[in-house]
């Protein structure tokens, strides 16, 4: 009776435990982003208003991204922007993260419709090992009597924003029917939300 009770316990623990977590993970990550912004802010109204109200910071953080991204859909705003963008590029040292996060920013935006063509299994890193990766782009190695046809593979090593880009030839790709949000997904899910059977297409879809 003990032993029956104990393994209904567990099983009833270990069922709350793995409802808990994500909760509790989602949760601690919402409080260190609503901190971090609100800090950001925090100091400027403080040193108007003398007072500190609690999440001032993190409110005007999204009024401001908002506001941003409305005047950033009209000519003027767009016109706005790229000035302010140019003024970045010109920055010396400056320049180079901010180009470089944009990309990788970009790469992931659901809107951009050229970064990611294709969600893919490569065959890497070596003969008989596959991975999840994200057909970028085509180039050719060429040399004096031929020329090798290649795909470029950014394959998600951390997570999703870290990873290597790989070069592979035709025969080391299979395209699947995943359709990129859905292998963004699958990517940050650790594979868990892919499904149990994937469609292996011939060819790239153009």
């Amino acid at each position: 009776m003990l032993v029956k009770a104990s393994n209904i316990f567990k099983r009833k623990f270990l069922a709350g435990l793995f409802i808990t977590i994500p909760a509790v993970i989602s949760i601690s990550v919402l409080l260190i982003l609503f901190n971090f912004v609100d800090g950001i802010l925090r100091p400027l109204f403080y040193l108007f208003w003398g007072v500190y109200i609690p999440g001032i910071g993190f409110l005007s953080a999204l009024i401001i991204v908002f506001f941003i991204g409305v005047i950033s859909t009209n000519v003027f705003g767009k016109t706005i922007l790229g000035y302010i963008e140019r003024f970045f590029l010109a920055i010396p040292v400056f320049k180079s993260i901010y180009s470089a996060v944009k990309q990788l920013v970009n790469a992931f935006s659901p809107e951009n419709k050229s970064s990611f063509k294709k969600f893919v299994i490569a065959e890497y890193p070596r003969k008989g090992i596959y991975a999840f990766g994200f057909l970028t782009t085509e180039c050719s190695i060429s040399t004096n009597d031929s020329s090798l046809a290649m795909k470029t593979v950014y394959i998600p090593t951390n997570n999703l924003y870290l990873g290597e880009i790989v070069l592979l030839d035709e025969r080391s790709i299979i395209y699947t029917d995943i359709p990129i949000e859905d292998g963004i997904k699958i990517i940050l899910s650790g594979g868990i939300a892919a499904p149990q059977i994937i469609m292996a297409t011939q060819q790239e879809n153009k």
